[in-house]
């Protein structure tokens, strides 16, 4: 196995040309897992661990622009703010070693219908960047994901960062395992709310294919009391958690069978719907 190690972007970009099946490696907590079990042996490693531009973030217009080599912890304590959805996905994310090497990019390049960070990045409208030696393209990132643990990268493309607005309201993330953190979510959801134009993003995790939106359930969410801010009827919260858990694609596998998936979702849905209302109406006083 041939290891190359760049120290610029552009030398990465270069050795990722020269050696399409080089695999990245950037905290290694996805890519060691698979080689440490003999899962996978590719030709060559990309190693960008030395390259700072993809560890940094900042504004890129009205969107913040996250590097893909941004670790979770650093989302935590730099970004909960500003993307606060995607801060409580990070804190469900292994262990604080892991959160300590893991990055959201390489979340995004295993393309795992479970990926924690994938749920919150959908319902934030976030989009995917990704570089080559033949120039930088930006995906949205419901578009990215191309089917289980693939994704529309081509063969010569790196991983540069994700952008995505800052959060315009309350945003929410909870999903179901066997615990808390240091666990494949058997399903997970996200929830970000808009009360500027009264709309609501979603995203669901380990429930199809690939992660997905829950469309009928961001239109009903239009039709939230958004003006008077009442508190949601029981009603209300039910029938979004149904909407949420018809848009589930889910299988029997040894974490969970479809069926408590669609359950374990429509509650997910109702309850992370009901914590972001309260924080909206709160918000007011």
């Amino acid at each position: 196995m041939e290891y190359l190690r760049p120290s610029t972007w552009d030398e990465a970009l270069g050795a990722k040309a020269a050696h399409p099946d080089a695999v990245p490696i950037a905290g290694g907590t996805d890519v060691m897992v698979e080689l440490n079990f003999d899962r996978r042996r590719p030709s060559a490693l990309l190693d960008l661990s030395r390259l700072h531009e993809i560890t940094e973030w900042g504004p890129d217009g009205v969107v913040l622009r996250v590097g893909a080599g941004v670790t979770y912890r650093r989302i935590i304590d730099e970004l909960g703010g500003s993307l606060p959805g995607l801060a409580m996905a990070a804190r469900t994310v292994g262990s604080p070693q892991i959160r300590n090497r893991g990055t959201v990019g390489g979340n995004l390049g295993s393309a795992s219908p479970a990926g924690d960070a994938h749920p919150p990045l959908l319902a934030a409208g976030a989009r995917v960047e990704v570089a080559s030696v033949r120039g930088t393209r930006r995906i949205p990132v419901a578009e990215f994901f191309a089917g289980p643990k693939r994704s529309a990268l081509a063969p010569d493309e790196l991983i540069a960062a994700f952008l995505v607005p800052p959060a315009a309201g309350a945003q929410q993330f909870a999903k179901v395992g066997t615990r808390n953190a240091m666990v494949i979510a058997v399903c997970s959801f996200a929830l970000a709310l808009d009360p500027v134009n009264r709309t609501a993003g979603t995203g669901i995790g380990s429930a199809g294919p690939t992660p997905l939106r829950a469309p009928d359930a961001e239109s009903f969410a239009s039709e939230l009391p958004w003006e008077s801010r009442d508190p949601l009827p029981d009603s209300a919260v039910a029938r979004f958690g149904e909407l949420v858990a018809a848009a589930a694609r889910p299988i029997d596998d040894v974490r969970g069978s479809a069926a408590y998936r669609r359950h374990a979702l429509s509650v997910l849905g109702g309850r992370t719907l009901r914590w972001a209302w309260e924080e909206y109406r709160c918000a007011s006083t």
